[in-house]
């Protein structure tokens, strides 16, 4: 089984801050990390850690930032299909860190939203049925709508999270058989009942610190998180959906109870380290969260 991620890649930069400014204000801040991101590319890199075949697809511009993206990302247990556009920037994420471990991101998406939807189709053509596409809302809706299409007509499975939001994710809720959402983004869609009754097969509702419930038409199954000392909560979404997926993936099984508690340890692991990716499990803590 092959899993395809198509989605953002960054250079995050992160910078520590005792709080977050107001509107106006003018504010000291000293830089922690400069490190891979972007939701595709974290979502990609967690994958690839824990042994599942992983296809990353992603566009960047032709300039440093993009060779430097390009050169991380050949660290990783993953293989990486760049799509360097010309005239385009390499996108980057803006991470500013509170002093209560709590961030908020600033994430360009020139890059990602330029991704054409014949590029999208194309990056599956090794697809094949039982295979897994990965999307975030990072692309362009044209874009998103081809992958899925093209994914549905080969009999993949799709997995959908759909941050940031964007107003067309209404038209793709039949494609998708398994969504990742927090709470947040869950009210703004509708809820979950309603994203079940336009066509999702399941839903994965992340709760913080009361950790996530996996929620299909006739069953909900809760799993507590981890407990942990939170350091830096940037990407650890990322992680636990990725992980999730992967667990199952590997296991040859439906999402479980089992799938998200493996996330669960993986996020908690996460967000107690500085960084995105490298704060992630390496492939050795990641077999010892699977072998749980």
């Amino acid at each position: 089984m092959k899993v395809f991620v198509i989605g953002n890649v960054a250079l995050d930069e992160t910078l520590s801050i005792e709080d977050f400014p107001r509107p106006g204000a003018s504010i000291f801040g000293a830089a922690l990390s400069r490190d891979l991101g972007g939701k595709g590319a974290n979502q990609a890199v967690a994958m690839g850690r824990t042994g599942l075949a992983c296809i990353f697809v992603s566009a960047v511009g032709q300039g440093p930032r993009g060779q430097e993206v390009a050169q991380r990302l050949a660290q990783e247990p993953l293989e990486a299909e760049l799509v360097a556009l010309e005239g385009v920037a390499t996108d980057i994420s803006i991470v500013l860190m509170s002093g209560r471990g709590e961030n908020a991101i600033i994430t360009t998406r020139e890059a990602a939203s330029a991704l054409t939807p014949e590029a999208a189709a194309a990056a599956l053509a090794r697809g094949m049925a039982g295979d897994l596409l990965v999307l975030q809302g990072n692309l362009n809706a044209a874009a998103t709508l081809a992958a899925l299409r093209t994914a549905r007509a080969a009999g993949m499975r799709t997995a959908f999270n759909p941050s940031p939001l964007q107003p067309y994710f209404g038209t793709l809720w039949p494609l998708v058989d398994t969504v990742f959402l927090n709470e947040g983004e869950a009210e703004a869609l509708g809820g979950v009942e309603s994203l079940l009754a336009q066509g999702v097969g399941e839903i994965v509702l992340t709760l913080g610190a009361q950790g996530a419930e996996l929620i299909r038409a006739t069953e909900r199954t809760r799993v507590p998180a981890h407990p942990c000392a939170v350091v830096d909560t940037t990407g650890a979404g990322d992680c636990f959906m990725a992980v999730a997926l992967a667990s199952a993936a590997l296991r040859g099984t439906r999402l479980d109870a089992r799938a998200l508690e493996h996330a669960a340890r993986a996020a908690a692991h996460t967000v107690g380290r500085a960084g995105t990716v490298a704060a992630f499990p390496n492939r050795a803590e990641m077999a010892a969260i699977l072998a749980t």
